[in-house]
């Protein structure tokens, strides 16, 4: 009983680790890198699917995504929608190839994107609290319960503490590790 309410609280601290490393992937640092466009949706015969489903997503150099269509006639579609998205792109289209240059980040634009990065790694840190939360209830409801004994229980309230710790500690160096990416010139 304890190790699964444990397990299953790792498991979820893990998941939202997961989705703040994806979630930092999108905040881009003025390099290219193909992943950026994976999250950009275009319409498809009728259904919306990733660029990369439709699409070659890979590196011209350092500053240029290529996007190459399957399909000739999906060309003004996917130009369409990588200029539509969040992302701040402006692709330009060369026969059946598009281009995507990245635009130099100015200091503001950095410190802008250092604030999201911020935000996102709180998101992330309250989201690991969150689990900590559920499973210390969790293990109060077996004590009740009469499932578990009081020593029991704060022993794997210790272990569960020691994996949030863990889990924030993680959040704080890959918060650390795109700063200083954004930062960089």
């Amino acid at each position: 009983m304890i190790e699964e309410v444990k397990k299953t609280a790792e498991q979820k601290m893990q998941r939202s680790l997961e989705s703040l490393k994806n979630d930092l992937a999108k905040v881009r640092t003025g390099r290219a890198h193909a992943g950026l466009l994976d999250h950009v949706m275009v319409e498809y015969y009728g259904s919306m699917v990733a660029v990369n489903q439709v699409a070659n997503v890979n590196l011209g150099d350092a500053r240029t995504i290529n996007v190459q269509p399957y399909e000739k006639n999906m060309t003004g579609k996917v130009e369409k929608a990588i200029r539509d998205s969040d992302l701040g792109l402006n692709p330009a289209t060369n026969g059946d190839l598009i281009r995507v240059p990245m635009p130099m980040l100015t200091e503001e634009r950095r410190r802008d994107l250092t604030k999201i990065v911020r935000a996102e790694g709180e998101g992330a840190k309250v989201a690991i609290r969150n689990v900590r939360r559920d499973a210390n209830d969790a293990l109060k409801k077996m004590i009740k319960d009469k499932e578990i004994s009081e020593d029991d229980e704060r022993r794997a309230q210790d272990e569960i503490q020691k994996a949030t710790d863990k889990a924030v500690t993680e959040v704080d160096k890959m918060l650390q590790q795109k700063e200083t990416d954004l930062m960089a010139v």
